[in-house]
């Protein structure tokens, strides 16, 4: 599918709406969403989300309702240029949750964390305070739980009158989790964090600087986690690949 919608502030990518920024752009837009109260639901979309969202409707019509949303990994962006399109920059969530945190304690914004197990989410929250003391951190859970549990859990969030909500579950559960509950939990920016907290916490490592700049991030987590990634990377990237091949050949013929 090749973009059929573009202007200078986003651009079409197979069927999903991609904001055209910086990340520095990124967290000046996050600052005026929370300071006008704006309900936000942001993703970043990797080539994961980005291939289950071409087999997933309700996904896609999540992605298409979003009002923020941004390149998560390289992939995107070679992807994009093979097809003539230009996307500035990466902006994967998990560096935007990094660098989001110290604005946070500097302005006074609440952060909810939902995700990873208990134990690594307390560990998180720790690492997080022990960094930034003055964050103000207004209640945490385990993202595993029932679907009696949610209710709960959404009226602790509700309660917790966070500002931020970064929810660290795996697509497209997270996805679908901030949309239905968005507007009864009125937070004005909710962000999908996929496996930020296990980073934070140190369960994972990130792979080195010159391996993120090269785009080989993926190598690094697949040979940290191959029983749980080995799919997601190898078996995803093929169907990514064959989707610009076959879109190439289109746009040639």
């Amino acid at each position: 599918m090749m973009n059929n919608f573009s202007s200078k502030e986003h651009v079409e990518f197979f069927g999903v709406k991609f904001d055209l920024v910086t990340m520095e752009e990124a967290l000046e837009r996050i600052a005026r969403i929370i300071e006008q109260h704006n309900l936000t639901q942001y993703v970043g979309v990797n080539v994961a989300i980005l291939v289950m969202a071409q087999r997933d409707k309700e996904l896609r019509n999540i992605l298409n309702s979003c009002k923020f949303i941004t390149a998560d990994g390289l992939g995107i962006l070679w992807g994009a240029k093979l097809l003539g399109i230009h996307i500035p920059e990466r902006v994967p969530a998990v560096d935007l949750m990094l660098n989001l945190m110290p604005i946070a304690e500097k302005k006074g914004y609440r952060m909810f964390f939902l995700g990873a197990s208990g134990k690594v989410i307390k560990k998180a929250v720790e690492k997080c305070k022990s960094q930034y003391p003055d964050l103000q951190i207004a209640g945490y859970h385990s993202g595993y739980f029932k679907k009696e549990e949610e209710e709960k859990i959404v009226e602790e969030i509700i309660n917790s009158k966070a500002d931020i909500l970064c929810v660290g579950m795996p697509s497209p559960e997270k996805e679908l989790f901030i949309r239905k509950n968005l507007q009864r939990m009125n937070i004005p920016f909710a962000m999908g964090v996929g496996g930020t907290f296990d980073v934070i916490a140190e369960k994972v490592k990130r792979a080195p600087i010159w391996m993120q700049k090269m785009g080989m991030e993926w190598i690094y987590r697949l040979l940290q986690e191959p029983r749980k990634m080995w799919k997601r990377y190898l078996v995803t990237n093929s169907k990514y690949a064959w989707m610009l091949i076959k879109t190439k050949l289109y746009i040639k013929g």
